[in-house]
């Protein structure tokens, strides 16, 4: 497990191990010096250390002394000045002065293997301006691989929001655990491959985590070949209202291509079958509910007065309940129908994107991509739920204050209906009897997966449709259950 680390939790370690043996910069350094060798290969060539005011620059001595001990030619750019380090990383400075590292004020002519982003760490509080910011610009235009140590300079490490300007790295290496930041918001065009070395530190107990495999393993169970539809739940999806109907449709679409025995379809809007999928069941809202072991509802829901009589129905099931789209949206205008679904005794799952996250919590749009893992826990103290808040590094946050973020998916997700189908195949997750945090987690790394694979056979990200979403996803928790068998 990959632990993710917001930076006070990151700053209360660092503390907690100020006196470790060997110090946590010595073991970054090393351990970036270490990285830096791998990357190279046999193709050992000069190396660039850009270094900053703080303890990051401190990192990037460290980096540089052990590069030069290891005889890799290496240049040292002294960004600020020395007499104002830290106590740490002027000592590390004066370390690797005594090697035959060069230093340097200007970035020296010649061509470079790779360029180290040692500037600015998690600490960096204001957008970078001025000679730091010519600089990234720089190096931004660089062609070669570009290692940021922790975080590339100039982004949030609890965000991702770029400050002003921000690194483009090819690699980061980051200390400790893995920063929210780099996997969230901007952080993944900005980060490059990420690696986390956790420094030799003992990270059990921490809330957050990177999405994997793992938070849902339990569930990757091979079917009993004595089995009937029976075996796998019936899932209700209610919405669908005039000219919205395809939402619904699609929700219930991946509920059956993800292993749901039965899909009942209650659309607010007659339809007499699904041509693309007649083995759903089109039915009345109230017959749909009356059939249910899971249930979604909000796809294309629309805002009558019907609708709301739904959700006032299935806060009330006993049965787990996803909340999606117009759901939230009336959650969100009808406090009465919020504190009914805040006290559900069933499982509650929501999956807002960030705009229908802005209206439950009150707040602008904005303010909930500033600080997406804060949005995340926000929404599931406040309907005690189980949340996924989509975008780029879908953060999923439990009841318990527990979080992760997922890095599978790609830009093809963006696209009409995605959220329609993640919603259907974590209800179909849910139908099927998985926990309501493993349906969650399962749901929404596979519906990533799913986007993965149909990008590395050619069909996306551009012109990525909802609809192929779900036979790739299909396909994915297939190959996943037989490698876990």
């Amino acid at each position: 497990m990959v632990t993710v680390l917001r930076s006070v939790e990151s700053r209360a370690l660092e503390a907690r191990h100020a006196d470790a043996r060997p110090p946590l910069m010595e073991r970054a350094g090393k351990a970036a010096a270490e990285f830096a060798i791998r990357l190279l290969g046999r193709h050992s060539g000069r190396v660039l250390v850009c270094t900053g005011p703080g303890n990051n620059g401190g990192d990037g001595f460290v980096m540089g002394r052990e590069l030069a001990r290891a005889g890799v030619p290496v240049s040292i750019l002294l960004t600020s000045d020395p007499a104002r380090l830290p106590p740490d990383a002027a000592a590390a400075l004066e370390s690797c002065r005594a090697t035959n590292a060069d230093f340097c004020r200007e970035v020296p002519p010649g061509s470079f293997s790779l360029v180290v982003d040692a500037l600015f760490g998690i600490g960096l509080a204001r957008p970078i301006e001025g000679d730091h910011a010519a600089l990234i610009a720089r190096i931004n235009a660089f062609a070669g691989p570009v290692l940021a140590l922790d975080i590339p300079s100039g982004l949030d490490g609890d965000t991702g929001h770029v400050k002003g300007v921000a690194l483009r790295a090819t690699h980061t290496l980051s200390f400790i655990g893995g920063k929210p930041g780099l996997y969230t918001l901007d952080g993944p065009d900005h980060c490059g491959a990420i690696e986390v070395d956790n420094l030799g530190l003992d990270l059990a107990g921490h809330p957050g985590a990177l999405l994997t495999i793992d938070d849902f393993r339990a569930c990757l169970l091979p079917r009993k070949h004595n089995s009937h539809k029976g075996s796998f739940g019936s899932l209700a999806v209610i919405g669908g209202a005039a000219g919205m109907t395809g939402a619904a449709l699609l929700a219930a679409r991946a509920g059956l291509q993800l292993g749901t025995g039965r899909v009942f379809v209650g659309l607010l809007s007659s339809l007499a079958v699904d041509p693309a999928q007649p083995e759903l069941m089109l039915r009345s809202a109230d017959d749909a509910l009356a059939n249910a072991t899971a249930l979604v509802i909000g796809p294309g829901l629309g805002d009558s007065a019907a609708a709301c009589d739904l959700i006032r129905r299935a806060a009330s099931a006993d049965f787990p309940a996803l909340f999606d789209a117009d759901a939230l949206n009336l959650l969100a205008a009808h406090p009465v129908l919020a504190a009914r679904v805040r006290h559900r005794h069933a499982p509650t799952l929501l999956t807002p994107h960030p705009a229908e996250a802005s209206r439950l919590l009150g707040v602008a749009t904005d303010e909930v991509q500033r600080d997406r893992v804060a949005a995340a826990l926000e929404l599931a103290r406040r309907f005690n739920a189980h949340v996924a808040l989509k975008g780029c590094g879908t953060v999923v946050a439990f009841p318990d204050g527990r979080w992760r973020i997922n890095a599978t998916g790609n830009p093809g997700l963006a696209s009409a209906g995605s959220g329609d189908v993640l919603a259907g195949m974590a209800g179909a997750l849910l139908a099927q009897g998985w926990p309501a945090e493993a349906a969650v987690c399962g749901a929404v790394h596979i519906h990533g997966m799913a986007a993965d694979l149909l990008a590395a056979a050619g069909d996306g990200p551009i012109g990525m449709t909802a609809g192929e979403l779900i036979p790739a996803a299909r396909i994915t928790l297939n190959r996943l259950i037989a490698a876990n068998a």
